[in-house]
């Protein structure tokens, strides 16, 4: 009540008290004059004291009407109850909450809305109400059907003439209590941890969750439980935190909330560690200006962190860090390994130029080239480029980017750095003995090639002469391959000083050279160099006491007028040579159209292969995929294979690549998911327990969009589920990155079937795509597998192979095995199945099923 109340409330009784008394003083005289002889005397007077009492009536209307409309306005219930406790009026409200008219409620003591107040109910209302205070109490009122619902009752008194009565205003509770339920069903139901702590630390209470995560028993003392001296609290990276640095005490003293901190809670007596997310938020009262308490929210994100350590180890054994740049906020984050192969640990850079002031200057551009198109149209990139450290050293570093989005939201760029500094070594020294042949110390055949592909590219004049040994099979076989391996020394020699400066020299395979001929300025040069080789090889050879003749037949091709590309020139030669070894040998013969027709001769192989699928040429055998700790079959690998009527028995590797180059492998690769699936329904029917069949698909296979319709067909046909079949196909799959291959991919994991990379980190390593494409499965090459246990990088391979497919919840199956050691390798590793000659060869089916008999996979079907 303010300072003006009582002066105003003196004022109004005056002006009432003055109304009163002219209104009875006229009532007065009306009287006189009604009873009195005057009173037809005096009719103006009459009129006055008529319009009086009329304006009087109009007043008293007014403040009626005032009144109720008042009255009826509040939302809530209100009773007017005299100080016995009856009531005396009830608003519009009261009749709608109570659902009783307001006759049944009038007139009766308030025990009609509340049956169980004490009869002495009033005593301290009344109390209250006399010192001036307002009388707040809960109680639960009753409806005319019965029911309660909860209300407020907010009570005070008023004056009314000499009368003292009290207004009751009734606020319903029924949404505030189901809103507290609620709010205690969510704090029992949520699977987040809540804490509620007091201003100065203390703990307050804590949810179901919170005991659970925090690994206290149900109705144990979270107070007591929570003790500061039980526990270590420490910070991402393992340092010990402070109480009052820890989120609940930050929030408290800075009033501003302190979002997902992750913190190690290690309890000293249970020697245990639990890492949690937690978000602290302080709490207000109404008008206050220092939180009262606050609440902390957190998660159990304990195997996540070991999940996330796993996968860090992983990146560290493989050489491999992550990275991600914002564009829109220009923030760039990098794992620990991509800082460092950088060589900033210590300092991370936080801005994208930072980091590519690291990228040798001869790299730069291509690498701001590259973002600059990946931020323009998406996409992504793939480079090897060198890294320089903040020491001056220098690395080789392979980096891989790509677009989170579609434009416009290509800012955000996510990849990987790779460091290839050691692969590189490895590489450049592997390249040398790649291209050089062991035997002579000359080029070897890839080394030839590439050096012709090379000069190809930077000009013309180049002849490719092809040299083969006359009669050297014939010595081989008698003399032994010592004598054959000395007679290739001493060719070599020859050879060497045949050519001189004039070419380069190379040991082709076997008893076959290749001499690159520099014949721009002569092209007679070429001529006279297969002279000086027949004559060369006119003196005899001996060994061991042994004289023996060996000749040459020498063939030459003209570039560009005997073919444009290394492989038509080093064809061409070759037909002139086989042309003049017809011819008699110890001749030489250039490469002319004739010979031409004879090159028909050279790619029947892809005429046979064409009709092959037609006249049922091809076969598939099978190789068992065992438990490595048992032996025990888990599935086979449908492998193909060609006995051509014309060419004999082909090996995979000499006609599968030619039938990726044709297109043919489309049709055929059809054919072999067709009878694998049909093999597998036989097995299955005949009681064979195996898990599924393996096929081989190539990436042409993948660039077509019929290739989830055929294994759709063929598993329909077959009665075979998608789990029944896993397709391996290469890391080439991958790069491609058509917007088909990704349907195709999205297709086939529609239909369920099994994906496995083959020959995992020889081909692209395409860690990338790991995460972004459905993958089941990797296949360790056998390659990699070779040199376990005894050879250090093979290990390391292996291992980082294995980590990487474990943290993201791959399957592993390696290839080749061949030996115990590698097994038990393999089961070191966790590494669960495994194929290769330890266990079997390739069998035809039949023996196939005698294997599976034999491990005891086989339940023969019911009659």
């Amino acid at each position: 009540m303010d300072q003006d109340s009582p002066r105003t409330d003196t004022a109004e009784a005056d002006a009432s008290a003055a109304r009163r008394g002219r209104d009875e003083a006229l009532i007065a005289r009306l009287e006189q004059l009604i009873n009195g002889p005057a009173a037809a005397a005096d009719p103006v007077l009459l009129s006055e004291l008529l319009a009086c009492l009329r304006g009087l009536q109009r007043e008293a209307d007014s403040l009626r009407l005032r009144y109720t409309a008042l009255f009826d306005a509040v939302p809530d219930p209100v009773s007017i109850i005299d100080p016995e406790g009856r009531v005396l009026d009830l608003n519009r409200a009261g009749e709608k909450a109570y659902r009783r008219p307001r006759g049944e409620i009038v007139g009766n003591l308030v025990h009609v809305l509340n049956p169980d107040l004490p009869r002495d109910h009033m005593g301290p209302v009344l109390d209250a109400l006399g010192r001036d205070e307002t009388y707040v109490v809960e109680v639960n009122n009753m409806r005319g059907d019965g029911t309660r619902f909860p209300v407020e009752v907010h009570s005070a008194t008023f004056q009314d003439g000499p009368h003292r009565h009290v207004i009751a205003v009734a606020r319903d509770l029924t949404r505030r209590r189901e809103a507290e339920l609620n709010y205690h069903a969510l704090l029992v139901a949520i699977d987040k941890g809540v804490l509620f702590q007091a201003e100065d630390g203390r703990i307050l209470s804590g949810n179901a969750a919170a005991f659970r995560i925090l690994g206290l028993e149900e109705g144990q003392d979270i107070v007591d439980a929570l003790r500061w001296e039980d526990w270590l609290v420490i910070d991402h990276r393992g340092y010990p935190l402070g109480f009052r640095e820890m989120p609940p005490m930050r929030a408290l003293s800075s009033g501003k909330i302190v979002e997902s901190t992750l913190l190690g809670l290690y309890h000293h007596r249970r020697k245990q560690l639990t890492w949690v997310s937690a978000t602290s938020v302080p709490q207000f009262r109404p008008g206050a200006d220092r939180p009262h308490q606050v609440i902390s929210l957190f998660s159990d994100v304990t195997e996540l962190k070991r999940d996330s350590a796993l996968f860090l180890r992983a990146q560290a054994l493989a050489r491999i860090g992550g990275w991600e740049w914002d564009g829109g906020r220009n923030r760039l984050y990098l794992t620990d390994e991509a800082l460092r192969i950088i060589g900033r640990r210590d300092d991370p850079p936080r801005t994208l130029a930072s980091v590519l002031t690291h990228i040798a200057a001869a790299d730069r551009p291509q690498v701001e080239d590259a973002i600059e198109s990946v931020i323009r149209d998406g996409g992504g990139f793939d480079l090897e480029v060198q890294v320089v450290r903040p020491d001056g050293q220098s690395h080789w570093a392979r980096l891989i980017g790509q677009a989170e989005g579609r434009a416009p939201m290509n800012a955000r760029l996510t990849g990987t750095l790779q460091d290839i500094t050691q692969r590189r070594q490895i590489e450049e020294a592997l390249r040398s003995q790649a291209r050089t042949d062991p035997l002579t110390g000359l080029f070897n055949r890839d080394g030839i090639l590439t050096e012709l592909e090379r000069r190809l590219g930077e000009k013309p004049g180049t002849t490719v002469v092809y040299i083969d040994l006359d009669r050297f099979k014939l010595v081989n076989d008698l003399l032994g391959h010592a004598a054959g391996d000395h007679l290739l020394v001493n060719a070599a020699r020859r050879l060497e000083r045949c050519v001189g400066e004039a070419g380069v020299l190379a040991r082709f395979g076997g008893d076959e050279f290749l001499v690159l001929a520099d014949t721009e300025h002569d092209a007679g040069e070429a001529e006279a160099l297969a002279e000086r080789i027949t004559r060369a090889f006119g003196d005899s050879f001996r060994y061991a006491g042994e004289e023996f003749t060996i000749t040459t037949s020498v063939g030459l091709a003209r570039h560009p007028e005997h073919g444009k590309t290394v492989q038509q020139l080093v064809n061409n030669a070759d037909a002139a040579m086989y042309d003049a070894k017809r011819r008699g040998r110890n001749t030489w013969q250039l490469f002319n159209p004739d010979l031409a027709r004879q090159q028909h001769d050279r790619v029947q192989i892809e005429a046979q292969l064409r009709r092959a699928l037609d006249n049922q040429e091809f076969r598939l055998v099978y190789q068992p995929l065992v438990a490595l700790s048992d032996g025990k079959v888990r599935t086979a690998e449908a492998l193909i294979r060609w006995r051509s009527p014309a060419l004999g028995e082909m090996r995979p590797d000499h006609f599968i690549s030619h039938a990726e180059t044709t297109g043919d492998i489309v049709r055929i690769g059809a054919w072999v998911i067709e009878a694998a699936c049909r093999q597998m329904a036989a097995w299955r029917a005949e009681g064979f327990a195996l898990e599924r069949v393996a096929v081989n698909i190539s990436y042409r296979q993948f660039l077509t969009e019929d290739l989830p319709q055929i294994i759709a067909d063929a598993l329909a046909e077959h009665g075979l589920p998608g789990s029944a079949l896993e397709l391996e196909f290469t890391e080439r799959v991958l790069i491609e990155d058509a917007p088909d291959t990704l349907h195709t991919f999205e297709a086939l994991r529609a239909l369920g079937v099994v994906l496995t990379i083959d020959d995992f980190g020889e081909g692209y390593s395409a860690l990338n795509y790991l995460r972004r494409l459905p993958i089941h499965g990797l296949k360790l090459a056998q390659s990699f597998l070779q040199g376990v246990p005894g050879n250090a990088s093979d290990v390391a391979i292996c291992q980082a192979v294995a980590g990487i497919a474990r943290s993201l919840g791959l399957d592993v199956v390696a290839e080749g095995v061949e030996s115990p050691a590698q097994r038990d390798f393999l089961l070191g590793l966790g590494i669960r199945t495994g194929q290769g000659f330890l266990f079997s060869p390739a069998l035809e089916p039949d023996n196939f099923a005698a294997f599976l008999r034999q491990t005891g996979l086989h339940s023969p079907p019911a009659p």
